[in-house]
Formats: structure tokens, sequence, C-alpha cells
């Protein structure tokens, strides 16, 4: 298995832990949990596809000549964007699904690959963490 390939099953396995979380907090604190819940899995959902159509569009786009490269990852960008529009369109006109439920799963996607590109370089944090002592004995 290639390296994108681990990377976003990574991604989407965090996605979904943090789904189960919500879920979870969400059935203690609500007294009618499912339209949040729906909403949650729902955008969740789309933003997974969506995040994998990305990952998709780019691995074909560096095989392309740039011209053909540019206006392919264009439109697709747009189809992503008329997707989410759609999903969140769905969500407003939909009553058993609550619209912030859905806001949240489209952009806790966006908070997994934050967390994980954040936390990923140990040796980055040991440079910001590292005594100012430590770096001028070394010279």
């Amino acid at each position: 298995m290639d390296d994108i390939r681990k990377l976003q099953l990574a991604v989407l396995k965090r996605l979904l832990i943090v789904d189960i979380v919500l879920i979870i907090i969400t059935v203690i604190v609500s007294d009618e949990p499912l339209p949040f819940i729906y909403g949650l899995i729902f955008g969740s959902a789309i933003s997974g596809l969506n995040f994998m159509e990305l990952a998709s569009t780019l691995k074909r786009a560096v095989q392309m000549p740039s011209a053909r490269a540019q206006s392919f990852t264009t439109r697709k960008y747009f189809m992503r964007y008329i997707v989410s529009a759609v999903v969140i369109y769905i969500s407003i006109v939909a009553p058993y699904i609550n619209i912030l439920g859905t806001i949240l799963g489209m952009t806790i996607i966006k908070l997994v690959i934050f967390a994980t590109n954040l936390f990923n370089d140990k040796h980055y944090y040991k440079k910001i963490f590292k005594r100012k002592e430590d770096e001028s004995s070394g010279h």
C-alpha cells in the first residue's frame, strides 16, 4: 500500500473516531440527538469522500501536462464545492438533518488533518522546546 493511501486511511480512521466520540457526547447531552447525529454522519461522509476525491485528483494531475492539469484540478475543485453546497442545501431543507451537525461533520476532517500534521513532526517540537543553553553549549 502506498504512502498516500496509508495517510488517507489514517485520516479517515481518525475522522471516524472523532465522529463516534461526538455521537456519544450528543446522545448523553441532547434530548433529541438523532437529527444532529444524522447531520454529523452526512457531513463527515461527504467530507471524507471529498478528501479521497482530492487525493485522486492530485494523483492524476501530476501526470498531466501543466495546462491540462490546471484546468482538470480547477474543474474538480468546483465540483467539490458544488457537492458541498448541495449537501448544505439538503441539510437545510430536510427536517430530520441538523444543519449544525452537517457543517460540523464537514469541518471535522480539516481539524483531523491539521492535528495529524501538527503532531506528526516530533523533531520540530524538540527544536521548539530545546533550551537556549543547550544551543549555546553546542557551538
